[in-house]
C-alpha cells in the first residue's frame, strides 16, 4: 500500500469500456491517460467484435504502452464492463480508479492533480474535473439527483414546457468556478477512492447502461464527498447516442426504470435530501452572469 505522502508511488488504474470505438479516439484518451506517473496500468475492455479488440492490441504493443491491456468481454453492459477492473484494482488494493470515456482528452496532467486532492483530503470518495465541449461550451456535468419529471419530461416534452426544470435539474444557474460537493456527477470521467467503493460497492450491474453513474454517486455520497473539482479541465466530445438512435433510447428508458424501481418515483426521501442539502451549498448566479453551456 502507497502512503499519503508518496506522490512519485504509483497508485492509480483506469478502465475504458469499448464497444465499436474508433481506434483513434481511443489511442488520443490513452495518450493523455500515459502522461501521469502514478499509473499501474490502463485496462481497455472492447465488448463489441474480437477482431477489433485485436487491432487495438496492435496499436498498443509497442513501446510507451507497456503497462495498457486489450481485454475482449461479454457485452453485459457499461458498469459490468468497468466492474471487470474495478475489482481487480480491489484485490490488488490499487488506491485509486478512474472510469472514463474514450471520447475524453485533455492537455497536462490532471489525473496528478485530482490525485493530489484525494491524497489531501481523505473525506473525498469520488472526483470530477469541470468538463467541456471540443467548442468550448461548458458541459453541464453536476446534477441534482433526478426525479422521473426530470428525466422523462426532459426528454419528450416541448422545450418550453419543461426549460425551467430542466435547468434547476442541470445546475445551470450555479457557480461552476466553485467546488460542489454533489449527489450525482456525471460517468464520463470518474475518479474514485478503491476504500471508499470497498464499503459501498462497485457499480450495480442490473443498469445495463445509463443511470449507473447516478447510483454509485449517490451510494458514495451518503457517507463521502463526492467532488466537482473546476481547478482543472477535461473535453468530452459526448455524442449522446441516445438522441440519435432508436435502440439506444429503448436502453435508456428501460434503465432509468430500474433505476427508479430501485430508489423509489415519486418517495424518494434520500433524494430529496440530498437535492435540498445541494441547494443550500451552491452559489447561484446573477443571469447575466451565467456562462454559455449545456447539458
Amino acid at each position: 500500500m502507497t502512503t499519503t505522502n508518496d506522490k512519485s508511488a504509483k497508485d492509480v488504474a483506469v478502465s475504458i469500456v469499448t464497444h465499436g470505438t474508433d481506434v483513434a479516439e481511443l489511442k488520443k484518451a490513452v495518450d493523455c491517460i500515459i502522461r501521469c506517473p502514478r499509473i499501474i496500468n490502463v485496462d481497455i475492455l472492447d465488448n463489441s467484435d474480437p477482431d477489433l479488440s485485436e487491432e487495438y492490441r496492435t496499436v498498443f504493443n509497442r513501446p510507451g504502452y507497456e503497462n495498457v491491456k486489450v481485454t475482449h468481454i461479454p457485452n453485459h453492459g457499461y458498469g459490468a464492463g468497468h466492474n471487470v477492473s474495478l475489482r481487480k484494482s480491489l484485490e490488488r488494493n490499487i488506491r485509486y480508479h478512474l472510469v472514463m470515456n474514450s471520447d475524453i482528452s485533455w492537455n497536462g496532467d490532471v489525473i496528478s492533480t485530482l490525485c493530489d486532492q484525494l491524497d489531501n483530503r481523505e473525506e473525498i470518495a469520488q472526483i470530477m474535473p469541470k468538463v467541456y465541449y471540443p467548442d468550448g461550451v461548458l458541459q453541464l456535468t453536476v446534477r441534482r439527483l433526478p426525479t422521473p419529471w426530470d428525466v422523462f419530461a426532459k426528454r419528450f416534452l416541448p422545450d418550453f414546457v419543461v426549460r425551467r426544470r430542466v435547468k434547476r435539474y442541470l445546475l445551470h444557474d450555479v457557480n461552476h468556478e466553485k467546488e460542489i460537493n454533489s449527489p450525482y456527477l456525471l460517468g464520463s470521467f470518474m475518479l474514485f477512492r478503491t476504500s471508499a467503493l470497498r464499503a459501498t460497492g462497485v457499480f450495480d450491474e442490473r443498469f445495463f447502461m445509463y443511470p449507473e453513474d447516478i447510483d454509485i454517486t449517490r451510494r458514495l455520497h451518503r457517507h463521502y464527498v463526492t467532488l466537482y473539482y473546476p481547478s482543472e479541465s477535461i473535453i468530452h466530445e459526448h455524442r449522446a447516442a441516445s438522441r440519435k438512435s432508436l435502440r439506444m433510447l429503448r436502453i435508456h428508458i428501460e434503465n432509468m426504470i430500474r433505476y427508479f424501481n430501485k430508489w423509489g418515483w415519486f418517495f424518494d426521501s434520500e433524494r430529496r435530501e440530498m437535492n435540498l442539502k445541494l441547494d443550500s451549498t451552491v452559489e447561484k448566479l446573477k443571469p447575466e452572469d451565467i456562462p454559455e453551456s449545456r447539458g
